[in-house]
């Protein structure tokens, strides 16, 4: 079975050829390296079918055993992490190093849901009555995923719809299907037939998928705009969403800070997997005291960063994932460089593949595009600033809440401060620390709903009250 061929989607537990296929490109050097089984409208439903019998069974499977089989998975994937990390950069472009850690992060996430548990809750066992509130599965669940991050984002999904007895109809994103495709094809083996679906397509099934009759539960991550569309495909059935969207992070460095130590820390957390993390530091608010000697630093970075294919060892940033982001991110080049000071990058580099130089711009104003809308690539604008609350407001002034950092000495000072910060997530002294055990949310219009934590699996489940008391002979 030649890379050309060797895809495919995986309905009831089968292998199963798309209606159609598409190429899928390496973002490196813009040549196809496999084809992607495309389904259509009837094995769509022939996936939501599956789901929908393979459900009560799932569902009334002892949680225990349900936790096993995720372990089983990620015992599995595991096994084959080098494998998955290799088809990640090809598919992706993001270095080897991080897509190993996007692997290893992925069997963390199956492990932390496999140790979780439903148990019922006792709210109230006084005067005669007891008041019960215990969990059910909703039923079939679609999962539809990204393309910076199509394992992680994927288990993310899967992990907690399984564990609540879900089954799922899962939809990568069509740049990026290829580990998706070859992650459900693992997950075969240890599932019963139809409880873990997936379909692949070029964007034109989801409108199918998200308003289903026969789908409970969308649970979504990528743009807002398209998180909107979403939630209006869901609304004619009023079905459960959970929408993990775009941002525009802020990070606050305050003035107690040595500013050569901590660009460092802001530049990792602006150019990580190419800028493309809906996470990632998207703007840096600095005091002036500290502004010179802080963007010169981040220049000197950018300058040195090795970009290059992500296969090759010591590559450091590797190129956008697919044509359109990289057509939007020269878009916002040109804004820095209308509006900005660039003093590092500016511009794609001249050879095959989505690049773009890490790019630094200063003497930027709140109002310009590359400040105010998400880039979603690798460039970080750093704006000036000379009094706390003033830089409070501006951080806030958004639509977007997702997550934020705040960098200081005085942690006491640094922590009250992200108190302030209008987003669902708020890092002191460190960014993108993604703890599996710990709920992550967007505030505004960065989701609804959460992921991760005890309340991540809550969102698989419907909450039943039970309330009891004697029966009156009156």
């Amino acid at each position: 079975m030649d890379e050309m061929t060797a895809y495919a989607m995986v309905i009831n537990g089968e292998r199963v050829a798309g209606a159609s296929s598409f190429p899928v490109l390496n973002p490196a050097d813009e040549t196809a390296f496999a084809q992607c089984p495309k389904a259509d409208k009837a094995q769509l439903e022939q996936a939501i079918a599956a789901a929908k019998a393979a459900f009560p069974g799932w569902a009334a499977t002892p949680i225990e055993e349900r936790a096993q089989a995720l372990v089983a998975i990620g015992k599995a994937l595991e096994s084959r992490a080098q494998e998955f990390a290799g088809l990640i950069t090809r598919e992706q472009g993001k270095p080897i190093d991080q897509a190993m850690f996007e692997v290893m992060g992925s069997v963390a996430v199956l492990m932390t849901f496999a140790g979780m548990r439903l148990d019922p809750q006792v709210i109230s066992d006084a005067n005669g009555r007891k008041v019960i509130e215990h969990r059910t599965p909703l039923g079939v669940v679609a999962a539809i995923t990204p393309w910076n991050y199509p394992l992680i984002l994927h288990c993310a999904k899967v992990a907690p719809a399984l564990m609540a007895g879900n089954s799922i109809v899962a939809k990568p994103a069509p740049t990026t299907p290829l580990a998706t495709l070859k992650f459900v094809e693992l997950c075969a083996d240890h599932l019963p037939a139809g409880v873990l679906n997936v379909i692949c397509d070029e964007n034109d099934l989801g409108a199918e998928l998200t308003s289903h009759p026969d789908v409970a539960k969308v649970s979504f991550t990528g743009s807002t705009p398209t998180g909107k569309k979403v939630v209006q495909a869901a609304a004619g059935t009023l079905k459960r969403t959970t929408l993990e969207l775009g941002g525009n992070d802020a990070a606050i460095v305050l003035d107690d800070v040595d500013p050569v130590a901590v660009a460092r820390h802001v530049f990792q957390g602006a150019m990580g997997n190419a800028g493309q993390i809906c996470f990632a530091i998207k703007r840096a608010y600095v005091p002036s005291s500290l502004y010179e000697d802080f963007c010169a630093e981040l220049a000197r970075l950018a300058s040195e960063a090795i970009v290059d294919d992500g296969a090759k060892q010591g590559t450091q940033v590797g190129p956008l994932q697919n044509a359109m982001q990289f057509e939007k991110v020269k878009g916002y080049l040109a804004d820095a460089k209308q509006n900005g000071k660039v003093i590092a990058g500016g511009a794609p580099l001249d050879r095959p593949g989505y690049f773009i130089a890490p790019t630094i711009v200063r003497d930027i104003a709140d109002d310009a595009k590359v400040v105010r809308e998400e880039q979603f690539g690798p460039i970080l604008p750093v704006l000036k600033y000379d009094d706390i609350d003033d830089v409070i407001a501006r951080a806030n002034d958004s639509e977007f809440g997702l997550s934020g950092t705040v960098w200081g000495k005085d942690v006491e000072a640094a922590t009250a401060i992200a108190m302030r910060v209008d987003a669902g997530t708020v890092w002191v002294n460190q960014h993108m620390a993604i703890d599996f055990a710990i709920p992550f949310r967007g505030a505004k219009q960065s989701g609804i709903g959460g992921e991760y934590g005890q309340e991540g699996l809550h969102e698989y489940t419907q909450a039943h009250i039970v309330n009891a008391v004697e029966l009156s002979d009156a």
